[in-house]
Parts: structure tokens; sequence; C-alpha cells
């Protein structure tokens, strides 16, 4: 498809309202065929009514839960003390919310999911593969979640029930008892996302604050246990701020950036929802750098208290309430837990998923069953082993994950703001044979770009625990700065495939 349409000319089948926000024209048929349906299609410009507050409450609901916790007290479990935990986690955030802002920028003006978003770089039918990678790490979050979820009612109820539950025979390494909550916490979860994303915003806007308060209700406890705060703040770091600590600041700060990589990807699938530009710019750089780094204060603090207490850092925030004997606070620390990986495994896990499995077959995926399919694979990749080990959660897990989807974010940012200037044809998102066509519905240029970032990002890491040794030793070197590389090879390598193969952002 050549078409080359000069910029000033609408984009075909849609209009342009005062404030920039694009919607398809009212009155025109909807996009049909085999790559629409109604949970991809355009959100009307009437529907659009998510403010800052809504967007802020979303970032706090996300941000303060038990795997973001589990982030900086893994960073005193590997040898920082809280100062440098604080520090790596605000930069990575202040630095994600970058490409967060710059991916979100088409929701709110063309009210299109991710998945959608990314036809205009891969190609209607090579969205997928963007699509199902961030499905499938999203199936790996929601797993980790849900395990962390299920932890928390086993520890609750044992406490309640005795030694019956808490100490029931053990399969597969685990009491039976753990399978059961762990099982719970996944209807529970499917229960919620099936009632929509009405349901989840209602949800996320009461959970923020109700978060917040159980955190510091944390800090407290351990603060009186330690005598205070000056023990919390008087941990040393284990690597002082010479060449060790650099040694492990580099490959955390990509890990901690990959933590919510995730998200810079298929923030659109929440922004489409927003009111205005503004209201997502202002409501994302006010929920999360902040939202983040006051948590990851928190955390450290009460893990160095801790370390205080117990002769060694309680990095998992469930087995730490478990440690206290008053029932009431044990009940309100682990209801806190509930809530908090409630918040964020159906905001981050389970919406963007749905939406990427709906696109693969949208005639016969729809959101829910796209959640479906998210929630089962969640257990099938055993996320109880992922979980189990500090060192490999932040450092294979989290970098692997954000290597590649940097290289995803590279992508997209410069099709849409280097190249097409922000400029999307609607119509022609969901049409075969339209703009974004290429050759058979597949952007090779863009698949090319993928495949190269992908291989620099994450071929040299390590993948333990789950193998030993590195895919590409040679690359070794590169391994510790994943996210980055990808992202930068990926917007260089797209860019310069384009202009050698003679495509126009227009005809591309």
């Amino acid at each position: 498809m050549t078409d080359t349409a000069p910029t000033a000319i609408p984009p075909s089948g849609s209009v342009t309202s005062s404030d920039g926000r694009v919607e398809l024209a009212p009155g025109s048929p909807p996009p049909a065929g085999p790559y629409a349906n109604a949970d991809l299609l355009p959100v009307p410009v009437e529907k659009r009514t998510w403010t800052t507050y809504n967007f802020s409450a979303l970032w706090v609901g996300m941000a303060h839960n038990t795997a973001s916790w589990t982030l900086a007290s893994g960073l005193i479990a590997v040898g920082m003390d809280w100062k440098q935990a604080v520090f790596t986690i605000a930069l990575a955030n202040l630095i994600v919310l970058v490409p967060m802002l710059l991916t979100g920028h088409a929701g709110p003006k063309y009210g299109i999911p991710f998945p959608v978003f990314a036809r205009a770089s891969f190609g209607v039918r090579g969205a997928n593969l963007p699509a199902v990678v961030r499905a499938l790490v999203a199936c790996g979050w929601f797993g980790i979640q849900t395990w962390i979820g299920g932890e928390a009612i086993y520890f609750l109820a044992g406490k309640l029930i005795g030694d019956r539950w808490a100490n029931a025979s053990h399969i597969g390494g685990y009491a039976w008892t753990m399978w059961l909550s762990f099982a719970l916490f996944w209807v529970l979860q499917v229960a919620i996302i099936y009632r929509g994303m009405e349901t989840i915003r209602r949800f996320e806007n009461w959970a923020a604050p109700f978060v917040i308060v159980g955190a510091v209700v944390m800090l407290i406890w351990m603060s009186d246990k330690a005598g205070g705060l000056g023990p919390l703040f008087d941990q040393p770091s284990k690597l002082g701020w010479g060449g060790d600590f650099w040694k492990i600041f580099w490959p955390s700060l990509m890990g901690m950036i990959g933590f919510w990589s995730t998200l810079s990807l298929n923030i659109p699938d929440f922004t489409r929802y927003g009111r205005s530009q503004k209201a997502q710019t202002r409501g994302q750089a006010l929920g999360l750098p902040t939202t983040m780094t006051l948590f990851a204060f928190l955390s450290v603090l009460v893990t160095s208290g801790s370390q205080a207490v117990y002769g060694e850092p309680v990095w998992d925030p469930v087995q730490l309430a478990a440690k206290t004997d008053n029932v009431v606070g044990l009940l309100y620390a682990l209801v806190t837990v509930l809530v908090a990986t409630l918040s964020v495994n159906i905001a981050a896990n389970l919406v963007s998923p749905a939406f990427d499995f709906s696109n693969i077959a949208p005639r016969k995926i729809s959101f829910r069953t796209g959640a479906l399919i998210t929630s089962v694979l969640a257990v099938l990749i055993f996320p109880w082993k992922l979980y189990s080990d500090p060192q490999g959660y932040i450092f294979t897990w989290l970098g692997l994950v954000g290597g590649l989807l940097g290289t995803v974010a590279g992508i997209l940012i410069a099709d849409y703001w280097l190249l097409r200037r922000t400029r999307l044809d609607l119509a022609d998102l969901y049409r075969t044979g339209g703009r974004y066509w290429y050759d058979g519905g597949w952007n090779w240029r863009a698949v090319l770009a993928f495949l190269v970032g992908g291989v620099l990002a994450v071929g040299g890491a390590s993948f333990k625990p789950l193998i030993d040794g590195r895919p590409i030793p040679a690359l070794s070197s590169l391994a510790d700065y994943g996210w980055a590389v990808g992202l930068g090879t990926s917007l260089v390598l797209y860019v310069g495939l384009l202009k050698l193969t003679g495509r126009t952002a227009e005809a591309a």
C-alpha cells in the first residue's frame, strides 16, 4: 500500500474535535471484518471520561502492591541500604515515565487499545507479535501476583483456623491449603474482571488510599518492634558506594524499569478512556514516580527494621506480617495485601492481555475470553518458582521482561512520534489492504528491529534459576543494560530501515 495522502487531509472515516481528539465519524458504519470487535474499536469521545484523579488513583493502586514492595525490599536483601534502594527505584520510575507518556498519548487522542495502536508500526496482522509477547509477560505477572494473594489468604486463615490449616499435608512442596488459597484468589480476580472496565475504575479509586494507610501501619508496627525509627535508618549497606554497588546498581536499575516496562506499552488500554491529554499526562506524572518512590521508602524502612529485629531482612511482606501475634494487626495487614494485590493484578495484568488475546482473533475472542486465557496460562508458568528467590526475581525475570518490552517500546515511539508525528488513520487500523497492511499484514521492518533489539538486549543475560548459562555469552556486557539497549537499538534500526526502503510516514 503506497497511499501518500498529504497530512492536511483528515484521516478517512474520522473527525477531529477542537481539543485534538479523534473519533470515527458519527453516522458512519464502524469498522467490521476479521480485525475488529466491540472491545477493540475506538472509544467514542463522549465516553472518554477518566480524569487526572482517575489516572493518579490507578497508579497509586498499582504502585502500592506487594510485588513493588518486594522490589525495594529485594534490593535490601541483595545488600543495598535504604538510601541506595530508594535512589535506584526513584530514578528508574522517572526514566520509565517518559515512554509511558509517549505511548499513552495515542489513547486519549484516538481511543484505541495497545494492540490496535501497534498495528500502525507492526501491521494489522503483525501487531499480534508484540501483543502476544506483552500478553505472555502479563500471564507471568498475573501468576506471581495471584500466588502472593493466595499466600496472604493462606497465612490469614492459618492464624484464624490454626495448625489444621497452617500445617496441612504437602503437595508439590506446599501445603494443600496453600494451593486452595491460590485457587480462591484466582477465582476472585476473574469474577471482578468479568464485570468490566467501569468496575475496575471504581475499585481502583477506593483501593488506593486503603493501601497507603496499610503500608504506614506496617511501618509504625516495625519501628515499634525495633525500638524506634533509628534502627530502620541505621542498617548499613553491604556494598558501600564503590565498585560493588555499581556492579549491582545497573542490572537493578534495568530491573526496576522492567517492572513497569509492561505498562509503558499497553498504557493506551487505559488512556483511551482519558478526558484529555492533560488528564493522562498529569495523572501519570503525579501517580507513578511519586507513589513508587514513597512506597519504596516505606518498604526499605520496614525491611531494614526486620533485619534489626529478626537478624535478617524479611523481603516478603506477607511472611513479615505473619510474624505478629496481634490478630487484629495481622488481619489488617493481610487484608491490605489482598486489596493491593487485587488492585494491581486486575488493572496491570488482566486488562492488557485480555485485549491482546482478543486481537489475535477478534471475531472469536472477546475481552472476557482473553481474560480467561490469561488466567489459565498464569497457572501454567509456575509462578511460585519465579517468586521464590529475590535474585532470580529481580535480575532474571524483570531483566528479561524489560529487555524484550523495551524493544517494542522503541519501535512504537519511533513510528508514532518520529515518523508519523502522532497522526494515524483510524479506519485503516482495522482494514485489510489499508496503509497499515504492509506486506500481507506484516511490516517486516518492525519485526526485524524487534528481533535484533531483543537479541542484543537479552541474548547475553543470565537465565538462572530458569536455566544455566547465557544463550550468547559474547553479549554478556550488554545484559546489565537490557531495557536501554532494546529500546535504543530498535528505535534507531526501525527508523533506518524505513528510510533505506524509501517508506514515508504516510505510506508506511
